[in-house]
């Protein structure tokens, strides 16, 4: 049995394949090896640069826990801001106004174009020279900023994308029953398409989770892969057990923020397959199911 996109392979290919993917796995664990005897020999497997993770708290209640809270709250925050304002942006470049439509997608595109790097830096050049934001606040403002304007951006292109998949009978049905256009985008098609739009919405999520990362590197924000600095300082240049300990808790965050928003699809797809079924249920019989009628 074939797809369109490739014939199945034969008893051939298949071992063909088996080949390959077994001598992949050889070259893998060679040039692992590799790597563990090259950091076994500059003494960065050894127990003392692991340690302190597992017996000084203070590693975890001076340096990691706080980085971590500073990018849990620059990345919450710059979630909160992104979201609402590229479903703004995005319904407007769905806009039939041109005066709303072109404006909007000016701003969208602009934004998409540079680099986030480049916004926080500008954002904190802007906070240092016209306003009066204290430097021990400016690096929070400026992250936040950078990456509210570059995301909210991208999510408007989602949202603008997430709408158009849907079938256009969807607005031509609200529209025949009255509804104006701001009804049909909020009532009916925007929750339709939040299901289809939400992987990518995730995705963008994990990015701002990890850019977080590029204000510690350049503007002096102490989140947590910044902390890497006074660790390795303070405990015998332990790079590599640190870049790893930190890369393992950015894994466990973004592993739970997908985990959630996988179980919010399941139970949204859920909704609608019950939704449609109701729906065609009253359709055959010409009256509400009996668990309906005795609810009511």
């Amino acid at each position: 049995m074939s797809s369109v996109l490739y014939d199945n392979p034969g008893p051939r290919a298949k071992r063909r394949n088996a080949l390959y993917t077994v001598g992949f796995l050889a070259v893998l664990a060679v040039l692992a090896w590799w790597v563990l005897s090259a950091l076994a020999d500059k003494g960065q497997l050894s127990a003392d640069k692991w340690s302190p993770f597992v017996t000084d708290s203070r590693v975890w209640t001076t340096y990691l826990l706080p980085g971590l809270l500073e990018t849990l709250k620059a990345a919450a925050l710059s979630i909160l801001i992104a979201l609402p304002l590229g479903a703004l942006l995005g319904i407007g470049r769905l806009s039939d106004h041109r005066w709303v439509r072109v404006p909007v997608g000016t701003v969208v595109e602009f934004f998409r174009a540079i680099p986030v790097l480049l916004l926080m830096m500008f954002a904190s050049a802007v906070y240092a020279q016209f306003t009066p934001v204290s430097s021990d606040f400016r690096p929070l403002y400026a992250v936040v900023t950078g990456l509210v304007l570059y995301n909210a951006s991208v999510i408007a292109e989602v949202v603008r994308a997430g709408v158009l998949s849907l079938p256009r009978g969807q607005g031509d049905a609200a529209v025949a029953l009255g509804m104006r256009k701001g009804q049909t985008m909020l009532y009916v098609l925007l929750p339709q398409a939040v299901t289809v739009m939400l992987p990518a919405l995730v995705s963008q999520l994990v990015v701002i989770v990890k850019d977080t990362a590029l204000g510690g590197a350049l503007l002096g924000f102490s989140e947590l892969l910044s902390q890497n600095r006074p660790i390795t300082a303070n405990y015998g240049a332990n790079t590599i057990a640190t870049f790893t300990v930190i890369a393992v808790i950015f894994i466990a965050l973004n592993f739970a923020l997908t985990s959630l928003a996988s179980r919010l699809e399941q139970r949204l797809r859920r909704g609608r397959k019950t939704a449609g079924v109701t729906e065609s249920t009253v359709t055959k019989t010409g009256e509400a199911p009996a668990e309906a009628v005795s609810g009511a």
